[in-house]
């Protein structure tokens, strides 16, 4: 529902309704893949309520895994689900029931601990306060709660270059196509952390534009 490999490109409001009719039309089942944007990254549990549409199916990782543990899950209704019988697919790793219940408990924190809610607030937060940060290296500020991408001029800096001097700051970032830096940090970050990493942010950004005056 949002690329995460592309820079965090997030699609006309139009978009996931249109494929979801015309995947209904077609008979076919629309699987949505959520292992970036799922459990309560973009400020929704799954990035796809962000819409009217509700899909066929589900990929999930990533998070699931509570950062103890590497997980993964496929999730469908019923109807879909009864076509795999005992056999018809295999896994290395299937059924493996401590990878079953740390993605349980992970899930049942998200929820208690209010995550989704946190990454909307502070990621609506976050992302207002970037795009006010005026200057010629940012093109774009765009994302869904704590999920954000910064396109950047790479005639100044590049997206690699960029992460590096953050780096160096504390603040870890990922380049993509190295136009684009994101920032996907913790759902249980606080505004205070929020705060600090916008200044640190702010000074070399500055710091940049003040190496291109020289």
């Amino acid at each position: 529902p949002i690329q995460g490999e592309a820079g965090i490109v997030i699609p006309d409001p139009s978009w996931l309704p249109k494929a979801r009719e015309i995947c209904t039309e077609n008979n076919v089942l629309l699987i949505l893949d959520e292992v970036q944007s799922g459990l309560g990254r973009t400020g929704k549990m799954f990035a796809y309520e962000h819409s009217s549409i509700r899909p066929d199916g589900l990929i999930l990782g990533k998070a699931l895994g509570g950062g103890l543990l590497p997980v993964s899950c496929f999730l469908s209704s019923k109807e879909v689900m009864q076509w795999f019988t005992p056999g018809s697919h295999g896994s290395t790793f299937g059924g493996f029931s401590l990878a079953a219940a740390i993605g349980k408990r992970s899930i049942e924190l998200i929820e208690e601990e209010q995550l989704a809610q946190n990454s909307m607030n502070l990621g609506n937060y976050f992302l207002n306060q970037l795009k006010e940060i005026s200057s010629p290296i940012i093109l774009e500020v765009r994302g869904k709660g704590l999920w954000i991408g910064i396109e950047i001029d790479t005639k100044i800096i590049s997206g690699r270059e960029l992460c590096k001097r953050l780096l160096t700051r504390g603040i870890l970032s990922k380049e993509t196509h190295d136009s684009v830096i994101r920032f996907a940090p913790p759902l249980v970050i606080t505004k205070k952390e929020i705060d600090w990493a916008l200044e640190i942010f702010n000074k070399v950004i500055s710091e940049i534009q003040a190496e291109q005056q020289n």
